[in-house]
C-alpha cells in the first residue's frame, strides 16, 4: 500500500457544528486515524492511501480532493473573528451566517468573504474575494481568476443577498473569462442586482496579528477558547470530548482558522472550570509563546515543522520580540499571507553522493503588511543558519518603519494599465456629475455597462436631475 496522501475536506466559511466535527471525526477512525490536521483554507486534512480512496465511494461523495490537485477549493471567511477582534460595524455572526446559507453548492473557484478590519483571515488570497465596505450589507470584491496575472476590481459593490449569486454565475467559467469586462458581462446575464457605485476606494488598516490562543473573556457572561496544537495533528479523542462538552453547554458552532487552530466562542462563565478540567485532562497547553503562533506552514510537512521549530528557537534565544509580524513556509498549493515568506530553493538533495544542505530564499511583504500582495526579495540562497539571522535583522526593521503615523494601507489597487487608452464619459452640463457607462447607475437600475446611447429617455443626472439631453460627451485617457 502506497504512502498516504492529503485529502481535503471543505468547511463553508470555517465553521461547523459540534455534531458535524463528529461526523468528520467517525470517518477518521473507519481510516483508521487518530488525529486530523486543519488546513490553510479553514478545512479539515486527512491522510489517506490513494488505494483505500478509490475504494470506497463515500470519501469522493463528502467533498474530500487531493490537496495536489487543488480541486477543494473552499469558501473561507472571517467569521471566526466577529466577536472576539476588532470588526466593521455592520458585520455580524448573522451576516456571515445569512451569506454562506445561500451557497446551496461548492464552488471550484476559491472564494473570501471578509472584514478588512480584522487580521487573522487573509483578504486577497481567493480567486473571489469579497471585502466588508463602509457601506451597510456592501461589499468590494476583488477578482483574481486562476489564469490571470493580476487582482482587479470589480466596478460597484455586490449586496449581501447577492453574494452566492455572483460566484454561482462565475464559478463555472472561472477557466475561461479572460478580462475583468467579461467577468462584468457574466454577472449581469440575465440577473438583476442589487449594487452600489463605488465613492471611495477600499482601505485597509494596519493592525498587528492577534494572539488568538487561550481562555479569554468574550463579554460580561462569556469567554472564548482559542487551541493549537504544534504539529497540526489534533487527538480525535480530545475533539471528541470538544464536542459532546460544546453540545452540553448549547454551543453551537467551532470555527476553523487559517492558523491550523480552532476557536469555540460562547463558552458560558460558570462552566468555564469544566473547559479548564478538559484541556487539564488531555495534558493541553493553550498558553504557547506569541513567536509559534503567528506561522503559517503547508499540512504534513515535516521538513517545514523543523524549520519552523528551530527559528522560533532562535528568536527566542536573541529573546527578540515579533509582535505584529507574521511567518510563513511557501506552499506550491497556496498564495502567500504572511508578513515574512521562506521559500525552499529548489535543487537536489545529494550531488555525487554527498548530501546538499537545503537553501532558502526570503521575502517581506510591502511595508510588511501582507494584505499588500506585494513581496521584496530580502535574500537568496541562503543555509539555515544565515536564515535565522537575517529574520531577526527583518524583525527589528519592521519595528523601526512601525509608526503610530502609518496611516491606512490600501490592500488591492485598482487595476493600471500599461498603455494610456481613452475611454468615454458623459458630463452633466448642469452639475458636472459623470455618468460612465462601464459603472452604470445601479441606484436608478441602470445596469453596469450600459451606453450612454442605451439610457432611457426619461433617464436624469443621479446629483442634480437634469435630463438625459444635458449631457455631453467627452474622451478620456485611463
Amino acid at each position: 500500500m502506497s504512502n498516504p496522501k492529503l485529502y481535503r475536506m471543505p468547511v463553508k466559511g470555517g465553521v461547523l457544528t459540534p455534531a458535524e466535527m463528529l461526523r468528520v471525526i467517525s470517518l477518521a477512525r473507519e481510516l483508521g486515524l487518530d488525529g486530523l490536521h486543519f488546513g490553510s483554507r479553514q478545512d479539515i486534512v486527512l491522510p489517506i492511501s490513494p488505494e483505500r480512496f478509490a475504494a470506497d465511494d463515500r470519501y469522493a461523495n463528502i467533498g474530500l480532493d487531493p490537496i495536489a490537485e487543488g480541486k477543494s477549493a473552499n469558501i473561507i471567511s472571517s467569521y471566526v473573528t466577529a466577536d472576539i477582534f476588532t470588526k466593521t460595524p455592520w458585520l455580524t455572526s448573522a451576516t456571515y451566517l445569512y451569506i454562506l446559507e445561500q451557497f446551496q453548492f461548492s464552488p471550484r473557484l476559491e472564494v473570501n468573504i471578509t472584514d478588512p478590519k480584522q487580521r487573522m483571515v487573509p483578504l486577497f488570497t481567493g480567486h473571489l474575494n469579497f471585502i466588508a465596505s463602509p457601506e451597510e450589507d456592501f461589499w468590494y470584491l476583488y477578482i483574481q481568476l486562476p489564469a490571470w496575472e493580476n487582482m482587479e476590481t470589480f466596478p460597484a459593490l455586490i449586496h449581501s443577498w447577492d453574494i452566492a449569486r455572483v460566484v454561482m454565475a462565475l464559478d463555472p467559467h472561472g477557466d475561461t473569462l479572460t478580462d475583468l469586462a467579461a467577468c462584468v458581462v457574466r454577472v449581469n446575464d440575465k440577473q438583476e442586482l442589487k449594487t452600489k457605485n463605488i465613492q471611495k476606494d477600499l482601505t485597509v488598516p494596519f493592525y498587528p496579528f492577534p494572539y488568538y490562543e487561550g481562555m479569554n473573556r468574550l463579554d460580561d457572561k462569556q469567554y472564548w477558547l482559542g487551541l493549537y496544537w504544534r504539529n497540526n495533528w489534533y487527538d480525535l479523542d480530545f475533539l471528541v470530548a470538544t464536542c459532546e462538552l460544546c453540545m452540553e453547554h448549547r454551543i453551537g458552532k467551532i470555527c476553523i482558522t487559517p492558523w491550523k487552530s480552532f476557536i469555540i466562542t460562547g463558552i458560558p462563565e460558570e462552566k468555564r472550570i469544566e473547559w479548564e478540567k478538559l484541556l487539564g485532562r488531555f495534558g493541553i497547553n493553550a498558553r504557547h509563546s506569541s513567536l509559534e503562533l503567528n506561522w503559517h506552514l503547508p499540512v504534513g510537512n515535516q521538513e517545514a515543522l523543523q524549520l519552523k521549530q528551530y527559528l522560533v528557537r532562535e528568536f527566542d534565544r536573541r529573546d527578540i520580540s515579533t509582535y505584529g509580524l507574521t511567518f510563513g513556509v511557501a506552499s506550491p498549493y497556496a498564495r502567500p499571507f504572511t508578513s515574512i515568506v521562506v521559500e525552499r530553493e529548489s535543487g537536489p538533495d545529494f550531488i555525487d553522493g554527498f548530501a546538499v544542505l537545503p537553501a532558502y530564499n526570503l521575502k517581506y511583504a510591502r511595508n510588511f503588511d501582507p494584505n499588500s500582495q506585494e513581496y521584496v526579495e530580502y535574500a537568496r540562497r541562503v543555509d539555515r543558519t544565515a536564515l535565522a539571522e537575517l529574520m531577526v535583522e527583518l524583525s527589528k526593521l519592521y519595528f523601526e518603519q512601525l509608526n503610530e503615523d502609518r496611516g491606512e494601507v490600501i490592500g488591492a489597487k485598482r487595476p493600471v494599465e500599461k498603455a494610456v487608452k481613452e475611454r468615454p464619459f458623459y458630463q452633466c452640463s448642469s452639475c458636472q456629475s459623470l455618468y460612465d457607462p462601464a459603472l452604470g447607475d445601479p441606484d436608478q437600475g441602470i445596469r453596469i455597462g450600459t451606453e450612454f446611447a442605451d439610457l432611457p429617455d426619461d433617464y436624469s443626472c443621479w446629483t442634480c436631475s437634469a435630463g438625459k439631453s444635458a449631457f455631453r460627451g467627452l474622451v478620456m485617457e485611463v
